[in-house]
C-alpha cells in the first residue's frame, strides 16, 4: 500500500513530513549533524538494511535535505552532505532530542549533553517564544482570519 502524500496540503506540517518524516530519514540526518558522510557508515551506524538506506538517501538527496558528492579519484566513492535545508533540521532534532529525553528517556544512561562550543554551556530546551523572548505554550498562540477560513486543510496542521 503506497503512502499518502500531503504535497498539495495546505499544512505546512504534512508537507514537511513528506521529506522527512519517517524515522529513518530523521535518523539519517541526526547522522550526518555528528558528521557521518559515507553510505556504509550510516548502515553501520543505524543497523539499517542496504534497500532502505539507499532509497531514503535517494528520497533526501531529491528533497534537497542532502546533496550527493563524488569523492576519491574519479568519483570512485560518494559521501552525503547536508545542505543549508539539512542543517535548518537542527532546531527540529533538538526539540525533538529534548522532547523524547523527558518523556520517553533512555533507563541505561543520561540524556545527551549538548553545549555551547564558545561557552561551553548547556543549550537551553527549546521553546517556541513571543516576539518579546517570553515562551509560548500551544494555548498562548492563535492563527488570525483568513480569506482561507473556508479550507478545511488550513486547519489540520
Amino acid at each position: 500500500m503506497a503512502r499518502k502524500r500531503f504535497d498539495d496540503s495546505n499544512c505546512s506540517v504534512a508537507r514537511a513530513l513528506n521529506q522527512v518524516g519517517d524515522w529513518w530519514s530523521l535518523l539519517i540526518v541526526l547522522q550526518a549533524m555528528y558528521g557521518t558522510r559515507r553510505f556504509v557508515d550510516f548502515q553501520q551506524e543505524l543497523g539499517i538494511a542496504r534497500n532502505i538506506l539507499c532509497d531514503r538517501l535517494g528520497r533526501l538527496v531529491e528533497n534537497g535535505v542532502l546533496r550527493k558528492e563524488e569523492v576519491g579519484e574519479h568519483g570512485s566513492r560518494q559521501e552525503y552532505r547536508l545542505t543549508e535545508k539539512g542543517r535548518d533540521l537542527f532546531p527540529v532534532v533538538v526539540a525533538l532530542r529534548q522532547w523524547g529525553d523527558k518523556w520517553n528517556p533512555a533507563p541505561s544512561c543520561p540524556p545527551l549533553d549538548l553545549r555551547d562550543r564558545v561557552s561551553g554551556q548547556p543549550i537551553r530546551t527549546m521553546t517556541v517564544q513571543s516576539a518579546q523572548g517570553d515562551p509560548l505554550s500551544v494555548r498562548d498562540v492563535f492563527m488570525p482570519e483568513t480569506d482561507a477560513i473556508d479550507d478545511p486543510e488550513r486547519h489540520t496542521g
